[in-house]
């Protein structure tokens, strides 16, 4: 199917280096339900054997919160991912590395997450002509209103090609 072809085509992407706002609140949606065939689908694809992921019964006996919980690698991968359409989509380089994880509350099957991030600084690539590190910090709460995860991230993200406005 052909569509007709009138004005400016807009094409969906992330934010070009020059296009980030230091101290700028991005809320990124719509929000992410985790199932649980999510959290054992994640749990067992990494390997990882812990039984407050993957075991009822052995979860119900551990406080304190005798319940099995979502893997927090999940939750911040799906933390940052929420954050790809609207910051990094086709425009990120790298990322460099994360800082200052945290989880303050747990996650459950059924919670929804939602997620915004803050631009903490940027500054052009000193080694990478045409690229800039972008510093972000994300933060995920659940529908209660509850912080569930926090990350510091530093990106590498292209600049505009040919240095247009």
């Amino acid at each position: 199917m052909s569509v007709a072809r009138q004005g400016r085509r807009i094409e969906q992407r992330g934010l070009w280096f020059e296009e980030f706002e230091v101290g700028a609140t991005y809320v990124h949606a719509p929000g992410r339900t985790v199932t649980e065939a999510d959290n054992v689908l994640f749990t067992t694809l990494t390997m990882n054997t812990q039984p407050l992921h993957l075991d009822q019964a052995a979860s119900e006996q551990l406080p304190p919160f005798h319940d099995r919980l979502v893997n927090s690698l999940f939750t911040l991968s799906t933390m940052v991912g929420l954050s790809v359409n609207q910051l990094t989509q086709g425009t990120i380089v790298a990322n460099l590395g994360f800082s200052e994880i945290r989880f303050p509350a747990p996650v459950r099957h059924g919670d929804t997450i939602y997620a915004e991030t803050v631009v903490t600084g940027k500054r052009p690539s000193e080694s990478r002509p045409g690229e800039g590190v972008v510093s972000l910090r994300h933060q995920a709460v659940n529908q209660r209103g509850e912080v569930v995860a926090l990350a510091v991230r530093q990106t590498l993200v292209r600049m505009r090609p040919g240095g247009a406005s």
